[in-house]
């Protein structure tokens, strides 16, 4: 790539920053942590500077600003001190890559002669769309990006690009491809062979070490988006604006993986989450990985059990006269109980006993004494008194499965998930391409 760059001190930053804030440059720091009400977006200021060059075509600090009031509204992450940098890096990655996108599918207009480049009805329609989404009118959807200091043509700007180079990636690329019968066959038997092991249901932030420039900043980056992911921040919006993944489209929903379908240091990390976790960043060859388990479910070859109990505390110094009390009243319980439908309220009449769901899990992981009871006794069965430390219970088997997935994967799904695969994977080298060939210089 030939770049060049020329550094203009932390005043350049902060301006660029303050303006985004709608603050002049000396009131920059002051006024970053109560980032409340922004300006209306104004026409580009006279004095708006260069903040790069990309092909001899300018990207001013204005754009800039705008771009990072865009990403701000959209991303759902706080604008601090801390955030801004990581706002503004991302914003300039952004339109020198829409810049190099334009220039590339402008040069094949020429060429070919034909018409590449998303037209202005085509743009109204896909903000019509937005507003759609939203549940406002375009009018009503214009006026808030306004009322956050957006100016519309933004928006124009990033949907121009977006649009016209998706759609000449599949058109170009996607007619090519072809996921084989082979390729089907392949992850068909990995599935299978990978059906006693865990399944994660994830959705995911990728942060290209190559685009953002270096493994470093990708890890900072990603440190940043965790803390405000726990701050609060839509995973679905951060993935959206921040993930270089092809999942980034639909909010970073990956859905069920299996062992193998991700690299190895992500399947590491996930093997120690529970549900509703939140990974660290995950370092990875090429980037880092932020991860959200949404489920976990256990492998085909695991033995599930669903139990109820009913119990009376006793504690382990309980003298035999009170032990057998107590189990001569869960006995009178159980000889009541149906099944585990009336479990709990049959034990709701008995005094001192107390009764619960205990929820589902692995067989093997039950204590001893409930393990044998779950593993000799058919669902609807009551267990007889069992003693732990805790006291004296009796168990419900509420139902048993095996555990693994409960629905075949499609030929379908698995062909559209390897066309999407590929279709991304030769659209980032696509564009490392066109950065490495481009003149670039950044202020």
């Amino acid at each position: 790539m030939k770049t060049s760059t020329k550094v203009t001190g932390q005043w350049a930053r902060g301006a660029v920053i303050a303006a985004v804030m709608g603050l002049a440059p000396a009131a920059f720091s002051q006024a970053l942590p109560a980032p409340a009400e922004q300006p209306p977006a104004a026409p580009p200021p006279a004095s708006a500077s260069v903040a790069a060059i990309v092909n001899d075509e300018i990207i001013s600090t204005y754009d800039l600003s705008q771009r990072m009031r865009l990403l701000i509204a959209t991303s759902g992450v706080q604008p601090t001190e801390q955030t801004l940098p990581q706002f503004q890096r991302e914003a300039l990655i952004s339109l020198v890559d829409e810049r190099l996108q334009l220039h590339e599918l402008r040069r094949v207009e020429k060429e070919q002669k034909m018409d590449l480049v998303a037209t202005d009805p085509e743009i109204n329609d896909e903000i019509a769309d937005m507003a759609k989404q939203n549940r406002m009118t375009e009018e009503q959807f214009t006026a808030q990006m306004t009322s956050q200091g957006i100016g519309i043509e933004t928006l124009r700007q990033q949907l121009r690009a977006q649009v016209s180079w998706q759609r000449w990636i599949r058109g170009r690329y996607g007619s090519r491809l072809r996921i084989g019968d082979d390729q089907i066959n392949a992850q068909l038997q990995h599935i299978q062979a990978s059906a006693s092991k865990p399944q994660y249901q994830i959705a995911e932030v990728f942060l290209d070490a190559n685009r953002v420039g270096g493994m470093e900043t990708a890890l900072s980056g990603a440190t940043q988006l965790i803390t405000q992911l726990q701050q609060g921040a839509p995973f679905q919006s951060v993935a959206r604006q921040f993930s270089a993944s092809a999942s980034a489209a639909i909010g970073g929903q990956v859905g069920w993986i299996a062992s193998g379908e991700m690299p190895s240091e992500v399947e590491t990390a996930m093997e120690q989450m529970r549900p509703g976790q939140l990974s660290k960043p995950i370092q990875v060859h090429d980037g880092v990985y932020i991860i959200y388990l949404q489920d976990k479910r256990a492998g085909a070859s695991a033995a599930l059990v669903s139990l109820k109990q009913a119990a009376i505390a006793l504690p382990q110094s309980a003298s035999p006269a009170d032990l057998e009390t107590a189990r001569t009243r869960l006995l009178t319980l159980k000889a009541q109980i149906k099944g585990c439908e009336d479990l709990e309220a049959k034990a709701s009449k008995v005094a001192g006993v107390v009764a619960g769901d205990l929820g589902e899990a692995e067989i093997k992981d039950l204590a001893p004494a409930f393990r044998e009871a779950a593993e000799t006794l058919q669902v609807g069965q009551i267990s007889d008194p069992i003693r732990t430390a805790a006291g004296l219970h009796i168990l419900g088997i509420c139902g048993k499965r095996s555990g693994g997935d409960d629905e075949s994967q499609s030929r379908e799904q698995i062909e559209n998930r390897l066309f999407g695969q590929q279709l991304s994977m030769i659209a980032r080298r696509y564009m490392r391409d066109l950065r490495n060939s481009a003149t670039i210089e950044t202020r």
